[in-house]
């Protein structure tokens, strides 16, 4: 396919299939002109190379043939919470454990075949480890900027993939403006969180969904909210399947933020456009730490996939996301992060709203699993110590 970027809120076109942002400063993405494509294409392909078509890159080797894939569960025990039938989309089953592996997939097989042999990213989470897994199966170093005051688990997380790890004092939220910088001036190629090629492979999630449903189309589909970036890769991907004719009416696209770093939110309840940035007084800490994101980069496009599918923005609190997660696991049996818990606790708000009606089928979207969130559950665990001669005594007491 040919690569042409192109900016949704102005259309300016561009030729550089390496420019992130706009002239008019909104970000980029790569729209496919393709208008013919259909489901039985994909093939035997698995992941999400079944839309190699639709993608600006081949198949590369490395663990990049792993992504995408994951499966959709019906899921009838969080019914009840959420308000309507739910299906879970878990991206856990991606190779590092999130949904940042589609954009790496795309995004640092891209950047190593336009000649770049250091790969970089700016991260304390899931994109630094995505990142690196991706940059080291492809034989290539890797930098990672995370801030200052990350913990040890983290590093252990990031470091197992051996990438060089800088720590950055002061400022780390400006890093986004600095990686675009460092990219231009020197030999490494920096991969934000909205990146051309990263917001390609995300399209990919919104396929399989709308694969698994065809022909008809689900209702609603609930993401967690950070950058912007995820909810502009499944907009991109609702505009190019209503293209080539196979959906009608989009999903809804609900967006859950923390409730500690909102401002999608608050642009979304005030009718504004663009989101305004929070001030450090006015972001809290919140245990969802992946999404509290001030001053998301692709807040007015992730704010514009939302009008246009008539979805909603909503926040929760650190003690619904808490709910949310202990739901997940007990009613669903499914382990997830804070983060991913919002999607669960968001659309209960939206059904107690009567946004989410209970004939409706609504897709949660866990973005990471929460295998990595060691200790943020607030849950104490207890276990009884007993005699092992006195086991047949007390589980008979146990049981019904």
């Amino acid at each position: 396919m040919s690569v042409i970027e192109t900016c949704h809120r102005c259309g300016t076109r561009y030729e550089d299939e390496f420019r992130v942002r706009c002239g008019c400063g909104e970000p980029l993405w790569i729209e496919s002109e393709a208008t013919t494509f259909a489901w039985d294409d994909g093939g035997d392909r698995s992941g999400i190379w079944r839309y190699e078509s639709l993608l600006p890159i081949d198949r590369p080797d490395g663990v990049a043939r792993a992504a995408g894939g994951t499966p959709l569960v019906r899921s009838p025990g969080l019914d009840d919470v959420a308000g309507g039938r739910v299906f879970v989309k878990d991206e856990s089953e991606n190779p590092t454990g999130a949904y940042k592996d589609r954009g790496s997939a795309v995004a640092v097989p891209h950047a190593i075949a336009a000649g770049d042999d250091v790969i970089g990213t700016v991260s304390y989470g899931n994109m630094a480890i995505s990142t690196a897994a991706h940059a080291t199966s492809l034989d290539r170093e890797c930098i990672v900027f995370v801030p200052e005051d990350i913990s040890r688990v983290r590093l252990e997380l990031i470091g197992q993939y051996e990438p060089t790890i800088i720590r950055v004092s002061g400022g780390y939220g400006e890093l986004y403006g600095d990686a675009l910088e460092l990219s231009e001036r020197l030999p490494i190629s920096v991969l934000v969180s909205d990146a051309p090629t990263r917001i390609s492979g995300y399209k990919t999630a919104l396929f399989e969904i709308c694969e698994s449903f065809a022909p008809e189309t689900p209702d609603v589909i609930a993401l967690p909210a950070s950058s912007g970036g995820f909810a502009s890769g499944v907009w991109l991907g609702v505009r190019e399947l209503e293209r080539a004719g196979l959906i009608d009416e989009p999903p809804r696209l609900c967006l859950v933020q923390t409730a500690a770093a909102d401002p999608l939110t608050r642009a979304f309840e005030d009718g504004a456009t663009d989101p305004t940035p929070m001030s450090p007084d006015e972001t809290g800490e919140t245990i969802a730490h992946s999404i509290g994101n001030p001053d998301p980069p692709s807040g007015a496009r992730a704010l514009a996939a939302v009008r246009d599918t008539g979805g909603a923005v909503v926040s929760v609190t650190d003690d619904e996301i808490r709910t949310a997660r202990r739901q997940f696991a007990v009613e669903g049996g499914f382990c997830v992060e804070p983060a991913s818990a919002t999607t669960l606790a968001g659309v209960s708000r939206l059904a107690d709203r009567g946004e989410v009606s209970a004939g409706e089928s609504v897709v949660l979207v866990p973005t990471g699993t929460g295998f990595k969130e060691l200790g943020t559950g607030g849950t104490d665990v207890t276990a009884e110590t007993v005699h092992r001669t006195d086991l047949p005594a007390r589980l008979e007491s146990l049981l019904p």
